[in-house]
């Protein structure tokens, strides 16, 4: 089967590896069959080879040594880059990891992965004609029931982070917990009585106050008078214990009266709250 020629655009894209002999066989025949007969392929032909013959004849300088310093130097700078940029790509994806699986975030996935299984589960077993009714609400509370201990877990972990912001959010998820367990109200009283932060201690105080139907929680807040050291959540105190009419309160309340260093504005407040509370 004879060959197909060619034309000149196609020649031209030939020459560079007619000249470096890496044409096959048959293109080669094809591409010398037609720069016979098309001059101007011909003589761009011609000026390719003689430039290739005259950079052929130009001297390779022969590289000193400072030449080779210098490459070395470069080499070197290349290869510490490459490997900076590598730990750090690795570095970043670790501390990512880390950031997702810290309590704060693995307890807010884990969470939100509930909550989709909650609709999903909900949606299946609500479909009519599956189970009875009373098997139905068993589903439902047991599902109540896992989705209490994750909030509690939430707030747990979260009470624990350095953020006051984080804490605060923490002290929120009571609001949620329908029953609290005694982990959850001793965190909470733990947190009223060392954080360092007034308003965090100012939030819990209000979310203890809410829970005061809780024996364990009465005592505890009648025991954080003494340890108050802040007005601010000593007057707050003060007022809870009226509200909740706890006459527990009344023997510490004194005991704070005794304290040299008691501002007086919060002197008055509790003085007021003793008469109330007698």
């Amino acid at each position: 089967m004879a060959t197909q020629p060619i034309n000149c655009e196609q020649a031209n894209e030939r020459i560079t590896d007619w000249l470096s002999n890496q044409l096959p066989d048959a293109e080669r025949s094809v591409l010398e069959a037609h720069l016979k007969t098309c001059p101007t392929c011909e003589s761009e032909a011609n000026s390719t080879r003689q430039l290739w013959q005259l950079m052929g004849n130009v001297p390779v300088p022969e590289p000193n040594d400072t030449a080779r310093v210098r490459f070395q130097a470069m080499l070197d700078t290349y290869k510490d880059t490459v490997t900076a940029e590598q730990e750090s790509a690795v570095d970043t994806l670790l501390a990512k990891l880390r950031q997702l699986w810290a309590p704060k975030y693995a307890f807010q996935v884990a969470y939100s992965f509930a909550l989709l299984a909650v609709g999903v589960a909900a949606g299946y077993w609500f479909q009519p004609s599956r189970t009875p009714t009373v098997a139905y609400q068993q589903q439902i509370d047991t599902l109540s029931t896992q989705m209490q201990e994750m909030r509690q877990m939430m707030m747990l972990s979260l009470l624990e982070n350095p953020a006051a912001s984080e804490r605060l959010r923490a002290v929120s998820y009571t609001d949620e917990i329908n029953q609290v367990d005694d982990k959850v109200v001793d965190a909470l009283l733990t947190t009223l009585n060392n954080d360092a932060n007034v308003n965090v201690r100012l939030v819990t105080l209000e979310a203890l106050a809410k829970l005061a139907d809780n024996p364990n929680v009465r005592e505890g807040l009648v025991q954080s008078i003494t340890q108050q050291e802040s007005p601010l959540v000593q007057s707050a105190l003060a007022d809870v214990m009226v509200k909740l009419q706890e006459k527990r309160s009344i023997k510490p309340l004194r005991q704070l009266l005794r304290d040299d260093n008691l501002n007086h504005l919060v002197k008055g407040k509790i003085e007021q709250s003793i008469r109330e509370l007698s």
